[in-house]
């Protein structure tokens, strides 16, 4: 008798999977053996997010999670296939099996009690056949087929989940990678004005104007500087290892990025730095809505993987309880066979000859039906109801969540629009401030503290727009993922799967 497999392998195992996919082309990404541990490659944000796509461990995991899925579809079908099975097998009896029977069968004078031995079977014996098992009906293993379509099509949303949250990881990273070069350029630039001042002044020493005072406060500024480019370099090698570490490339490797924060405009369209013409057009890929939309919310759970995902996996505790449900109804099966047998004396002779052979067929049709259990499976239908009930709430949870981060990262965006004006105004005053703090200095009416005090200012107020830019950059990248709609990513993750660098 057939017994129906157990389908519920298929039920259970689905993850809220963090982040999605569907990309463009990768044709220009670069694979990691392009890289050379001694040589610098310089890249831009495209080609980092597409080598991250293509290399990062997390998506070759996500990847094997789908081809997982693929292999329980088939063996989801497998459970409603039938099963066919040959076997043969000789036996030969160097003893022919005796066995005592009364003598009276054969003498009915003989004694009741006496026995006689009688030699049964043949010194060859061939067995052998064919076993044809199908199931008619099983109600756990057909809903275990459309289980494993859903569960196939979770492990595929999980996936493009992955690959939004790696695509905005890779951004952010990126442009915290820009704050540490450009912090490292604003000390440099310090250190080569201190530079030009101390030159300045040791003329102006020689030439009487101002006394040795002067020069020894500038040589200690630039002492004082030494420590702080240092960790500017130490700041910016960190940074650029963490871009590594999510492209999933060695962290030996030498690399360089394309970008430059001080002279992007976030409310400008036009670029006149090609250094951030890719980090433009990344940025305007998704379309920026900063008015109240009730429509985000809906997209949101229309385009990103980790809330689809949650849908799919309420439909499948649905089919959880369709399969704790069917456990009260009957399996039918069929069971068909084809059997040979033969037997022979002396020299054996391959499954004998036709006057020593015979063949039988048999079909048997059976129903078995479940009557009692104990409670365990209304125990599990009424846990399959609960887990449906704490999968709402969880939907509503996300739904909030959804929210709270669309309205967050419009927030840094807007932030850093109110703000942009008045720093670029400031780095504008800190500019004209320096230089003729300089001037009064040079011209002898001015002290070396007031040009010390003006080079602080010029180097913070860029300092701050800077990071302001990262932060609009950053909240840009964030409210693409809150809401779904991630560059290089897509609804179809297919571009992805054939991409991925999996070895």
């Amino acid at each position: 008798m057939i017994q129906s497999r157990n389908a519920f392998g298929f039920l259970t195992g689905i993850f809220i999977l963090i982040f999605g996919l569907g990309l463009t082309t990768y044709s220009q990404a670069q694979d990691a053996s392009d890289f050379k541990i001694n040589q610098t490659q310089t890249l831009d944000l495209k080609q980092a997010i597409q080598i991250s796509l293509a290399n990062n461990t997390q998506m070759k995991r996500s990847l094997l999670s789908v081809r997982d899925a693929d292999q329980q579809v088939r063996n989801a079908w497998s459970n409603v296939m039938p099963e066919v099975s040959a076997s043969a097998n000789y036996t030969r009896n160097l003893e022919v099996p005796v066995n005592f029977i009364p003598a009276i069968i054969f003498d009915p004078n003989a004694n009741p009690d006496d026995l006689i031995p009688v030699a049964f079977g043949t010194d060859n014996n061939w067995q052998g056949g064919f076993t044809v098992s199908q199931t008619l009906f099983s109600g756990q293993a057909f809903v275990g087929i459309s289980s494993s379509e859903l569960y196939k099509t979770a492990q595929s949303e999980g996936m493009r989940a992955t690959a939004q949250g790696i695509v905005t990881q890779t951004r952010v990273t990126y442009y915290q990678a820009l704050v540490a070069k450009e912090q490292l350029r604003l000390v440099e630039t310090q250190i080569n004005r201190i530079k030009e001042n101390l030159e300045d002044t040791r003329k102006l020493f020689e030439q009487g104007f101002t006394d040795d005072y002067a020069i020894l406060q500038l040589e200690v500024q630039l002492s004082n500087l030494e420590p702080q480019l240092t960790q500017a370099e130490f700041a910016v090698d960190e940074a650029l290892r963490n871009l590594l570490d999510v492209m999933g490339l060695p962290v030996q490797l030498s690399v360089d990025i394309k970008g430059n924060l001080s002279d992007y405009k976030i409310d400008d369209n036009s670029v006149t730095d090609p250094e951030n013409k890719e980090l433009h057009e990344v940025d305007t890929m998704t379309p920026l809505v900063l008015t109240t939309d009730s429509s985000e919310i809906e997209q949101a759970f229309e385009l990103r993987g980790d809330l689809r995902v949650l849908d799919i996996q309420k439909q499948l505790q649905g089919k959880q309880l369709d399969a704790q449900r069917s456990a009260y109804l009957p399996t039918v099966f069929a069971n068909y066979g084809l059997n040979w047998t033969a037997s022979q004396r002396g020299k054996p002779v391959f499954f004998g000859t036709e006057q020593t052979r015979a063949r039988s067929q048999t079909l048997t049709v059976g129903v078995q039906l479940p009557i009692f259990q104990g409670f365990s499976r209304d125990a599990a239908i009424q846990r399959s109801k609960i887990q449906i009930k704490d999968t709402d709430l969880q939907m509503y949870q996300a739904q909030q969540t959804a929210n709270k981060e669309i309205y967050n990262a419009k927030q840094g965006v807007r932030q850093a629009l109110k703000t942009s004006d008045a720093l670029m105004k400031a780095i504008k005053q800190a500019e004209l401030g320096y230089e003729r703090s300089l001037i009064r200095y040079q011209n002898g009416v001015g002290s070396q503290q007031e040009v010390t005090d003006a080079e602080l200012q010029l180097r913070q107020a860029e300092i701050n727009y800077a990071q302001m830019v990262s932060g609009y950059l950053s909240a840009k990248a964030q409210y693409d993922q809150a809401i779904g709609e991630v560059p290089f990513v897509g609804q179809d993750i297919q571009d992805i799967k054939e991409t991925i660098e999996l070895k």
